[in-house]
């Protein structure tokens, strides 16, 4: 029947494609296709897929063209809180549309949709960019949103907490419990007309807005993540046993004598990799990456599989973690803990003195780790000397991983690494405390060793024409390249063709240490592709790798768990091969899994940062911070806190030293009295003066007459005072 239906839809795209083709409705092509009565249910199907594929589209309601013949685009929608949008079209390499907030139609954040393309040249209002309208709605991206309830006098209504979803949403509670101000669920009604707003029902109501907890859980509900297990997950899971037995060491190397150490945040409860290290007699070294087999627990199609499968991988929040797997795998049987017997997959690589990797080997092993590693342990025991077999296997570690870092950057990966804000909560959830966490010298060993076990897999199964999950990273586009380029120049730096990567990687080396390094390297993420799981070794561009996977983390990702059970194919673990279809479908899934986790891992941060300094304006004592002006404009400073990650509005109405002025030439504020001036780069003092949680936004204000340090100080003192 498959095989039928994509018959009639091939028939279908290579009747509209003809020249002589006029737009027909479902009577016409039935009648041209030949398709009589008794099987027209099998040509409604076929238009009704082709159409949400977006491979064709209705015209004058009930006529089927191909999109580009009508100027259609297909894409995903992106709506700006001010209400205009942007249309990513799904067809690769197409520039994004621009969608004026009057031709949103009824479409709404992250909506697939079918937009037509303005005509008029002089209609664009963003120069070089395409314009158009929504004209149809193929996917709604929710049923549900998450927001606030308020009444006005004649009606209820929910304020979303996406101020993305610039509609709010009419409601008619029914349930007694529900308070105007009690954060709730509504699930959405069909929203036929944009000139009224959209329609719904509570289903779910969470708590008073202001509540312990109320925060996280409606992020959760947002981004629809998982908060319980099923029963028979559970179940399963409770019948594995904590104790290996004999029958599950066969066939296993036993490296339980081995000196094998993991080395993790301080609050991690799961360890899904451990290392060892040793130098040989030649000069080089042998390394060891052993990761926890959970192949060897989880079955593939068992009730843990699916389950692991559908959440694709785990979230960390600032108050909890929603892990892939139970806590009883996770935290337990599949954890490393120090001091027990775990089953683990093993990958041994030999390197020469001069850190190339000479050899790989893998093996299904058994470990007994030696000692667990926070990494601020791991970094104090790097900064002092060697005295005991640890700290010795440890300098020796950091000797190879320091080889491995040097050729990796010598070969063109890119050093886009990005500190770290972790937030620390009390007992009721409230942020206390916000530690910037740098990617040291204990970060970067591990990083490197996981590189190294990640591309030897990937050339192994590679080599082996396994099908498997590969992490991918494409090339940017040059458009984007160039546009960001722009963006570079205004910051005062002198770069070439960013579409070569040594241009790339001296620029990231000219900013590293600048107060605007933070958000140049932002801008970079951003006009950059985003990396993700594919059936294909198609390299990554950020690693400057041609073969990469992620094998790794199989407790908390399940493409890794894919990886794994490819590699154990060979000694007959697994004697059925995934096929290819099957493969690419994980892949696209998880992908989307681990988009939709960094997207409430990043909210989630961000709203508790925001909680931090509301909480400082509440008890009227605001701390003062460090910041860096990225960005000057005629309303103001926008500025960034590089010990906290987070960027502000300081409004030049808070300047109120003296009147200052844009200078657009120069990106400058300047104060007409003093001739102060306000640039980019410039360091500065500030403290919060203002949140709006809904709108993600932190105000500050600057709390010294004179920005801390400027790096346009001797530049612009040459220039005339006002009395000259």
């Amino acid at each position: 029947m498959a095989s039928d239906g994509r018959k009639i839809q091939q028939q279908i795209l290579a009747l509209l494609a003809r020249k002589d083709y006029r737009p027909l409705d479902k009577s016409g092509l039935a009648k041209t296709l030949g398709r009589k009565s008794g099987v027209r249910m099998g040509l409604n199907q076929a238009l009704r897929e082709l159409e949400r594929a977006g491979e064709i589209a209705r015209i004058r309601k009930d006529r089927y063209v191909l999109p580009a013949e009508a100027d259609l685009v297909a894409g995903k929608l992106s709506i700006h809180q001010a209400g205009y949008g942007f249309l990513t079209p799904e067809k690769p390499g197409e520039p994004d549309i621009f969608i004026a907030a009057e031709n949103t139609g009824t479409a709404m954040h992250g909506d697939r949709v079918v937009a037509r393309i303005s005509q008029d040249a002089a209609y664009g209002r963003i120069r070089g960019r395409r314009e158009g309208r929504v004209i149809r709605i193929l996917e709604r991206a929710h049923d549900t949103i998450v927001g606030t309830l308020q009444h006005s006098r004649n009606f209820y209504y929910v304020v979303p907490d996406d101020p993305r979803l610039v509609h709010d949403v009419y409601v008619s509670p029914r349930q007694a419990a529900v308070t105007v101000g009690d954060k709730v669920v509504v699930r959405l009604e069909a929203w036929e007309s944009r000139h009224v707003n959209p329609e719904g029902e509570i289903i779910e109501v969470l708590g008073p807005a202001l509540a312990p907890g109320v925060d996280l859980l409606s992020i959760i509900r947002k981004y629809h993540l998982p908060t319980e297990f099923p029963r028979d997950v559970l179940e399963q899971a409770d019948r594995i046993s904590e104790k290996i037995d004999a029958r599950q060491l066969e066939g296993r190397e036993d490296l339980r004598k081995e000196f094998i150490v993991t080395i993790d945040p301080d609050d991690a409860r799961d360890f899904d990799d451990a290392i060892h290290v040793e130098k040989i007699e030649n000069g080089g070294w042998r390394l060891g990456v052993h990761i926890a087999d959970v192949a060897a627990y989880v079955d593939p199609e068992c009730a843990l599989d699916r389950e692991a499968r559908r959440r694709g991988n785990s979230v960390y929040l600032p108050d909890r973690v929603i892990p892939m797997l139970p806590e009883r795998l996770s935290n337990g049987v599949c954890s490393l803990n120090p001091g027990v017997d775990r089953l683990t997959h093993s990958v041994f690589i030999h390197f020469d003195r001069n850190g190339t990797a000479k050899r790989a080997r893998f093996a299904r092993s058994v470990i007994r780790s030696a000692d667990r590693l926070s990494y601020k342990q791991a970094y104090a025991i790097l900064k002092s000397p060697p005295r005991d077999r640890l700290s010795e296997r440890l300098h020796a570690a950091w000797e190879l991983a320091q080889l491995l870092r040097q050729k990796r950057f010598g070969h063109g990966s890119l050093d886009l690494d990005f500190p770290e804000v972790k937030v620390w909560l009390d007992e009721a959830g409230k942020p206390v405390r916000l530690e910037r966490v740098e990617n040291d010298e204990s970060h970067q060993l591990i990083e490197e060793f996981m590189l190294a076990a990640n591309e030897a897999v990937a050339r192994e199964l590679k080599n082996r024409a396994i099908p498997t999950i590969y992490r991918i990273h494409e090339d940017p586009d040059p458009e984007k390249l160039a546009e960001y380029r722009e963006f570079v120049l205004s910051f005062g730096y002198k770069v070439g063709d960013l579409t070569h990567r040594a241009e790339v990687q001296r620029l990231l080396a000219s900013i590293r240490g600048k107060p605007e390094e933070q958000a140049l390297k932002i801008g970079l993420l951003k006009s950059l592709k985003r990396a993700r799981y594919f059936p294909q070794p198609l390299g990554h561009y950020g690693l400057a790798k041609a073969n990469y996977l992620h094998f790794t983390s199989p407790i908390r990702r399940y493409a890794d768990l894919v990886v794994h059970r490819a590699l154990a194919q060979h000694d007959g673990k697994y004697r059925s091969r995934t096929d290819m279809s099957q493969v690419a479908s994980i892949a696209e899934h998880v992908s989307t899994t681990e988009r939709t986790a960094a997207d409430a891992e990043i909210e989630s941060v961000r709203m508790k940062k925001l909680e931090f300094f509301q909480r400082q304006l509440d008890e009227r004592n605001p701390q003062i911070f460090r910041a860096a002006i990225v960005d000057v404009r005629n309303y103001g400073l926008a500025v960034e806190l590089p010990d906290i990650l987070i960027t502000g509005l300081v409004h030049v109405s808070s300047l109120s030293d003296d009147f200052y002025l844009f200078e657009s030439s120069r990106r400058q504020l300047i104060g007409r009295r003093s001739r102060k001036r306000f640039s980019i780069g410039d360091e500065v003092r500030v403290f919060v003066v203002r949140v709006d949680a809904f709108k993600r936004q932190v105000d500050f204000a600057i709390a010294s007459d004179a920005p801390l340090k400027s790096r346009h100080r001797r530049r612009y003192s040459r220039l005339p005072s006002s009395s000259g």
